[in-house]
């Protein structure tokens, strides 16, 4: 997998200060797309050991509530097994802190379904995340006023609820997770 950039101080893709890895490879294409050059998969630098420890030691701060994935397409399948280590290594050493995931996928008609590769892998992304924003980016539905989200089609779910209650559930606004 390859990775376009790391940003160890955002506060637009979650709630707080978070440290957000922006992947490589996208298969959806979206009209308006705000990162087009990530579609392509060899865009950007490989993504390494070095490149998660970078990552991790970015989280260790008490002043970072958590980990954003976007991209690119955190889910696409050739991207689900390296980010599967990052994600267990920071659950692991951050229990308190959030993970958000952006994806242009549908959570139920795609993810739950198991039409994205390795359905054990995809589960257990699933189950490491908090939120999830899903939905491709519609540009005739995007809205600016819209908090942590580009278009009115995308929902933030809360993962642990959902996958708990076996329904989507989402994310009430509250600064945790």
């Amino acid at each position: 997998m390859n990775y376009a950039t790391i940003k160890t101080h955002d506060v637009a893709n979650g709630p707080g200060v978070r440290v957000s890895l922006f992947v490589s490879g996208c298969t959806h294409h979206c009209k308006g797309c705000f990162n087009p050059e990530t579609w392509d998969f060899n865009y950007g630098s490989p993504y390494t050991e070095e490149t998660e420890q970078t990552i991790l030691d970015a989280c260790d701060h008490s002043y970072i509530r958590g980990l954003s994935l976007l991209g690119g397409e955190p889910f696409e399948p050739q991207n689900q097994a390296a980010l599967l280590p990052l994600l267990r290594h920071f659950r692991e050493r951050f229990p308190t802190k959030s993970i958000w995931c952006y994806s242009g996928y549908d959570y139920e008609r795609d993810m739950l379904a198991g039409r994205l590769g390795d359905w054990a892998v995809t589960r257990e992304m699933l189950s490491l995340i908090d939120v999830l924003v899903d939905g491709e980016f519609h540009q005739a539905e995007k809205d600016l006023s819209l908090r942590f989200r580009g278009s009115s089609n995308q929902r933030i779910i809360d993962v642990p609820k959902s996958l708990k209650h076996d329904q989507v559930l989402l994310w009430d606004g509250s600064l945790e997770p």
